[in-house]
């Protein structure tokens, strides 16, 4: 069957509701399954609020086994389910189906257990990410995967996304730092992927999994590796002049040999909402901020940091500093991880875009980003993991202006197109969801796309995991027009330049 006529679970919506509801309440606690509109109106949306839809029912199983029957039953069915975590996603990949359940996994939230010795921990998907460090920091370790929104993100969704975060530079992202994951198919039916050995032969499922955003299937454990906390770790920040310098900076440290814990880049607009709400001592009057730290031993460290003030210096910095304490180093992260909430406090909305570039083209891309606001009178607030070319421009507007939502998706759409351009990716950890999915046709071939579909269709032949979502079908990508634009034909003929 083609791409064309594939069918989509848009009109599952004639399965009767009641006798649904009666059956699900039949299976789980009666404070397990919502149905009122007061009840289900928190899950109508994700982070990215533009997006929203009332699911038809909200269930929420507190054992392996119910999440089984709610699969079965919705199987036998053929209603859609939408898996949710915390819902702090940013791209619309927890949205729900108008005419499907949507499975809450927020009282999976244990920590199952903790080996010191061979360095894991086993967790149930509802477990917040920053809770897994918290919990093994008195055993000297850690888990090293820090999303900005680790605060209440959880590991399931950091699995469903493959999260990266500040320290993924160096220590990769959520799929580099995970053993073993059990899920559940959309049938029911429990399989374990990947194992607590380094290797698990087969195809590496377990790879597959990461970033697969609910379509292939549902994760109810995660085994995740944990690192020993370093002997010490340093933070510079460096104030620039330009933010071109400041991109161009960021190639140079790498250049150098060194493997920074994290790199990131915020501009003048992200440090003044930053410096208001946390006050964490940034210079003011800087066009662009780099942080960047390293950790390792003392004399590691001592090594890399003088050489980071160096070369810093010779990019034309007019600002160098190492932070002298550890509250000094932990109130400039906590500068840059509030930086999306803060900049919350510029305009009544704004539009996180998330795509990834290679390191070498941040001087010309920033430059692009900037023509691109003026072009749009829309303005941005640039603050990203830039040693892994995780872009985050921030579109600052007004929903309640006629028109400039749309406006504002636009010009998100051409940023994403300009990373493929320049031979990158339309997103680096938020995912795909709803957001991103007319621009899957720019990044990519119809017959990559009808891999994909071979993939979901291989794991979810019914297509009831998060119908819609993610990937686009062919007729989709023919509406949208975009099919002949793909990496290495640039959109945008000035960056030839570059």
């Amino acid at each position: 069957m083609s791409l064309f006529e594939q069918p989509m679970v848009e009109n599952a919506g004639s399965a009767d509701k009641d006798a649904l509801l009666a059956a699900l309440r039949a299976l789980l606690p009666n404070e397990a399954v919502l149905w009122e509109e007061e009840d289900l109106r928190p899950y109508e949306c994700d982070g990215l609020s533009a997006y929203r839809r009332l699911p038809w029912l909200v269930v929420l199983p507190s054992t392996i086994e119910q999440v089984q029957a709610v699969m079965r039953l919705c199987h036998d069915r053929h209603v859609p389910v939408v898996a949710r975590g915390a819902g702090t996603g940013l791209s619309g990949g927890a949205l729900p189906h108008e005419h499907g359940v949507l499975l809450s996994l927020a009282k999976f939230n244990s920590i199952l257990a903790i080996d010191v010795m061979n360095r894991t921990a086993r967790v149930q998907p509802g477990v917040r990410n920053l809770a897994i460090s918290q919990a093994v920091a008195p055993h000297g370790l850690y888990y090293a995967p820090d999303p900005s929104s680790q605060i209440a993100c959880t590991i399931g969704g950091n699995v469903a996304e493959n999260s990266g975060g500040v320290h993924c530079l160096k220590y990769g992202l959520t799929v580099h730092n995970v053993l073993k994951l059990k899920i559940l198919t959309a049938e029911g039916e429990l399989l374990t992927l990947g194992s607590e050995a380094l290797d698990a032969p087969g195809y590496d499922l377990l790879a597959l999994f990461h970033g697969s955003e609910g379509m292939l299937g549902v994760i109810i454990e995660v085994t995740v590796k944990l690192l020993p906390l370093p002997e010490r770790a340093q933070v510079v920040l460096a104030a620039f002049d330009d933010v071109v310098k400041a991109g161009a900076a960021v190639g140079e440290i790498i250049a150098a040999g060194i493997i920074p814990a994290g790199l990131e880049m915020m501009d003048r607009l992200a440090i003044k909402a930053a410096e208001d709400f946390v006050h964490a001592g940034y210079p003011l009057d800087a066009e662009a901020i780099l942080l960047c730290e390293v950790d390792g031993t003392n004399e590691e460290v001592s090594e890399h940091i003088l050489r980071i003030h160096d070369i810093l210096q010779s990019c034309g910095a007019v600002e160098v500093r190492t932070a002298r304490d550890e509250h000094e180093r932990m109130m400039l992260w906590k500068g840059r991880k509030a930086a999306f909430p803060a900049v919350g406090r510029l305009a009544p909305d704004y539009y996180c875009m998330d795509g990834t570039i290679p390191r070498r083209h941040l001087p010309a891309v920033l430059q692009r980003i900037g023509e691109l606001s003026r072009e749009y009178a829309l303005p941005v607030a640039n603050v990203f993991h830039a040693g892994d070319g995780n872009l985050h421009p921030l579109i600052l507007y007004d929903a309640n202006q006629p028109g400039e939502l749309k406006r504002t998706e636009e010009f998100g759409g051409k940023i994403l197109e300009l990373c493929v351009a320049v031979g990158g990716t339309i997103t680096g950890e938020h995912g795909v969801g709803m957001e991103k999915i007319d621009q899957m046709c720019v990044q990519f071939a119809p017959a990559e796309l009808q891999q994909f579909h071979a993939l979901k269709a291989a794991f979810d032949p019914a297509g009831l995991l998060n119908p819609g979502k993610a990937v686009p079908t062919l007729r989709r990508c023919a509406e949208f027009g975009a099919m002949h634009v793909h990496r290495g034909q640039l959109p945008f003929p000035e960056l030839e330049r570059f």
